[in-house]
């Protein structure tokens, strides 16, 4: 019969205690291995429990940031100034060009005024003139009553020209290359009166993926060309480099939209059927250690959006260079918005 401990064993030796000792405790495991068997398995089933219920958890919270964006992106499109209201994009010819409303304008505006004003041309310089009866009422230039004057029009950048204004009409000079074209905004152009829903693929998180940074030093200049036939010159500050599905692809950005983020133009095989066939944009922020050192860079394709020429005839798009037409399909982001 096994020896139990008694206030007897209490005498026995140092030695015979740890003998007894140990199998007191051997006779206590054998007895309840099953329980910490069902204990253990119980455990590693509510790790495993508590790590899906927590990827799920990330899933959803990512799932709903790229529907939220969605939503925001649907609202920036139809601000009374945003891609929408674009409603003509008009080429100045050299020498004198009228606009306004009446037909012996050089350039027809709807809804303008008979005859608004007329913008000189010289070289590189263009200057917003009166009519022979003056300006119209109500005509504002950069927020002030009409008056003769030198407009500003930089390269390639709209973000500081002078906005002539009546009405509903919100009217500028852009300068793209050499070639200078008045651009109008409605803000209700036919576009905003007509819009519709966007269409979208359902969020896949396969097409989220970390891709590797290599700056280039000093970056170097791409020259891209646009759906108007000008040639825009921008920096590319490096390259991305990534893997999805088994295959390793490389964009290149430009820094067009300013230095705290990039800018992708690329082209995917899903453009002959379901996108937009130009090309699409994709945002993306800065590099884990900026523009100008290696890195890593999250490249989430549920992202891609249409470029403003998928939405209206009367904007200069930048076509993707031939390194981001990439010979794989996207199914990912903003389908198109009108059918082709």
């Amino acid at each position: 019969m096994r020896e139990t401990i008694t206030e007897a064993t209490l005498a026995c030796t140092p030695r015979r205690l740890e003998i007894l000792a140990a199998e007191y405790l051997a006779l206590y495991f054998v007895m309840h291995s099953s329980a910490l068997a069902a204990v253990m398995a119980a455990l590693l089933l509510m790790n495993a429990v508590a790590a899906e219920t927590a990827d799920s958890d990330d899933m959803e919270s990512w799932r709903k940031e790229v529907l939220d964006w969605r939503a925001k992106h649907a609202v920036e499109l139809q601000k009374p100034d945003g891609w929408l209201s674009l409603a003509g994009l008009e080429w100045l010819a050299s020498g004198e060009n009228s606009f306004g409303a009446a037909p012996d304008n050089k350039i027809r505006v709807a809804g303008a005024p008979e005859h608004a004003g007329v913008f000189e041309l010289t070289d590189t310089t263009v200057t917003l003139k009166a009519p022979p009866q003056g300006f119209p009422e109500n005509l504002l230039v950069g927020g002030a009553p009409a008056k003769p004057q030198m407009l500003r029009t930089d390269l390639n950048t709209d973000k500081a020209a002078v906005h002539i204004s009546i009405g509903t009409l919100n009217m500028y000079v852009i300068r793209r290359a050499d070639r200078f074209a008045l651009r109008v905004k409605d803000s209700r152009s036919e576009a905003l009166r007509t819009f519709h829903e966007l269409k979208w693929y359902e969020p896949d998180a396969r097409y989220r993926v970390q891709a590797r940074w290599t700056p280039y030093n000093p970056p170097k200049i791409l020259t891209l060309v646009t759906l108007a036939g000008t040639e825009d010159p921008q920096p590319v500050p490096g390259i991305a480099e990534f893997e999805l599905l088994g295959v390793t692809y490389r964009l290149e950005p430009v820094l067009e939209t300013g230095p705290d983020r990039l800018f992708f133009i690329l082209r995917d095989t899903t453009s002959t059927s379901t996108t937009y066939g130009a090309c699409r944009f994709l945002y993306t922020s800065l590099p884990s250690n900026g523009a100008g050192k290696a890195g890593e860079l999250t490249l989430d394709f549920n992202r891609l959006e249409n470029p403003p020429c998928a939405y209206t005839s009367f904007s200069t798009c930048p076509l993707p260079p031939p390194g981001n037409r990439l010979p794989m399909a996207l199914p990912v982001g903003e389908q198109r918005y009108h059918e082709q």
